[in-house]
């Protein structure tokens, strides 16, 4: 068995799991409330609820960002061009941007929110809402990713669930902004949707990875070679 299809049976394996673990963790999560006062009411309602969430998150940003490690060291189809190449680059630092976000909520957001210390919620409130950034890249990464799949003859999943679940991460990263950015309560809502709709194909293509034709193209083994 190649160096390539072992990286990318790997590959596969940790994404699936990743996905499943990021999934859990955004139905747990639920869309966020604009208004910083009601959000920190709902966390403290349910701040064990939420530590679960954000713990699950945790695991799969950390393991989407393993994945990513083992793509780009595998050299393999995903990464023969400059844009996939750096798509999966910028999915391992988006991942452990964000991943700092979850524990942060999973600890002190979630204790400060059950213990009514507002101005520590509001504080770290604040970081993770600034780190939690890193999850538009993640979604920008995942449309990339799906589109070039799309436009692919090998693809690990069907044309139409690829050009889904790049809608999807483009979805992810506005619904992002709207509902953070701007206050919009719908962006959330949209946010959270695409968000789900991005972990089922990762799972899916994770899947199916070690089923696809995933050795580098002739023409660029010959072009690395020289």
């Amino acid at each position: 068995m190649s160096h390539t299809h072992t990286g990318m049976r790997v590959a596969g394996g940790w994404l699936a799991i990743a996905s499943l673990l990021l999934a859990a963790g955004l139905v747990l999560h639920g869309p966020i409330n604009p208004d910083m006062h009601q959000q920190l009411q709902a966390v403290a309602d349910s701040s064990t609820r939420w530590a679960i969430s954000h713990w699950a998150s945790a695991a799969g940003l950390s393991l989407f960002a393993v994945t990513g490690l083992i793509v780009l060291a595998a050299g393999s189809r995903l990464t023969a061009a400059w844009a996939t190449m750096s798509a999966w680059a910028v999915l391992v630092v988006g991942a452990l941007w964000t991943m700092t976000t979850a524990v942060a909520e999973a600890t002190v957001v979630a204790g400060a929110a059950a213990s009514g210390n507002v101005a520590t919620f509001e504080a770290w409130w604040a970081f993770s809402e600034g780190k939690a950034t890193g999850f538009m890249f993640v979604a920008l990464a995942v449309a990339a990713i799906a589109g070039n799949e799309a436009r692919t003859t090998r693809g690990a999943t069907p044309v139409w669930a690829s050009w889904i679940a790049a809608a999807a991460g483009i979805g992810a990263f506005f619904g992002w902004a709207l509902g953070m950015w701007f206050g919009v309560g719908i962006g959330s809502l949209v946010w959270l949707a695409s968000s789900l709709t991005m972990c089922l194909w990762t799972l899916w293509f994770g899947l199916g990875l070690p089923r696809t034709d995933i050795q580098l193209p002739a023409h660029v083994g010959a072009r690395s070679s020289a």
